[in-house]
């Protein structure tokens, strides 16, 4: 068994592959052999330290794999379910780990573990953004930065699906295409165009009722240009680097607009919440709401180079280890 771990906070080169033993699972828990492990950039926010974790510590929040062992009082769960997850408690870069029920899902046969883990992360990402945050109606024209990347990719599809006209921005040229094949009607090139305005003359001025910003600080003022009034401003990530504090009579006061910051976490509370969230993701993906391409697949123990690549933007699209 082995586990990526981090003693202290700073770049990739502090991720450190060790060898571990597990003790057998405790009430309301399962040891799980993963079989794929996702990479996310939430992961490089806890390697950091910009979302600070108790050092030393594992690294990772999804994963999929097979139940090896399960604790007493385990009843939903038996030993050889195929099962994913994607929360907390950190630690899914490992071969093996302990992971409570309370946070676990059956997943589909028909669904490969490498596919699984991208869709977990990603695919509720995209649900709770289309589906909760900002429910979108068909008709509507939605700006969502970084629309080649891995969240991105299943997002324009899946909006494309409901009806809606996406507006996606990317950071180079070699990404318009694959933004495009995604469902995207429009692309902008943000590290040479105006977004703003560019959004503003796509939709004639009256800007889009929603952003979807991933990326953060290159992005957030530009993104409030963007909106209509009333229009909501979600923003999910820092891609670029973490958000300056809002001026909130500059930036919202003026049209109204409301601000929002939300992540899985506060859509996948409870167990319905949980099962709700993996259902609607399973079947858009069983459905061909939108199709899967991984980008690139990492070996455990490559996993400094994985970090690094996500960080430089050298990953165009999901990517997966496989320990």
């Amino acid at each position: 068994m082995k586990s990526v771990t981090i003693s202290k906070n700073g770049g990739p080169d502090v991720l450190q592959l060790k060898d571990i033993k597990l003790d057998d699972p405790k009430s309301g828990e399962v040891l799980i052999e993963n079989k794929a492990i996702g990479l996310n950039y939430i992961d490089t926010y806890h390697r950091s330290g910009l979302y600070p974790v108790e050092l030393p510590s594992n690294i990772g929040i999804e994963g999929a794999g097979i139940i090896e062992k399960i604790g007493p009082d385990v009843k939903e769960f038996k030993i050889g379910d195929r099962v994913a997850y994607a929360s907390m408690p950190i630690g899914s870069y490992a071969t093996h780990r302990i992971f409570p029920t309370k946070k676990l899902v059956k997943i589909p046969d028909s669904i490969e573990f490498e596919n699984v883990v991208t869709l977990m992360t990603k695919g509720f990402t995209v649900f709770y953004l289309l589906h909760k945050t900002y429910p979108v109606t068909s008709g509507e024209t939605i700006l969502f930065h970084a629309a080649a990347g891995g969240v991105g990719q299943i997002f324009c599809q899946w909006a494309k699906s409901l009806g809606c006209t996406v507006i996606g921005t990317v950071g180079s040229d070699e990404k318009i295409k694959i933004a495009k094949s995604n469902g995207c009607e429009h692309v902008i090139n943000y590290s040479k165009e105006n977004f703003s305005e560019k959004v503003l003359d796509i939709t004639k001025g009256a800007g889009v009722p929603v952003v979807y910003d991933g990326v953060g600080r290159k992005t957030f003022d530009g993104s409030i240009d963007c909106l209509k009034i009333r229009g909501m401003m979600v923003s999910f990530g820092n891609a670029s680097g973490p958000l300056d504090p809002c001026n909130v009579t500059k930036s919202l006061a003026p049209k109204g607009l409301y601000l929002t910051r939300p992540s899985i976490a506060h859509y996948t509370s409870t167990r319905q919440e949980l099962d709700e969230a993996a259902s609607k993701v399973f079947e858009m993906y069983l459905t061909k709401k939108f199709e899967l391409n991984i980008f690139k697949r990492y070996a455990l123990s490559d996993i400094v180079k994985a970090h690094s690549d996500l960080e430089e933007r050298k990953i165009l699209g999901p990517a997966v280890i496989i320990p």
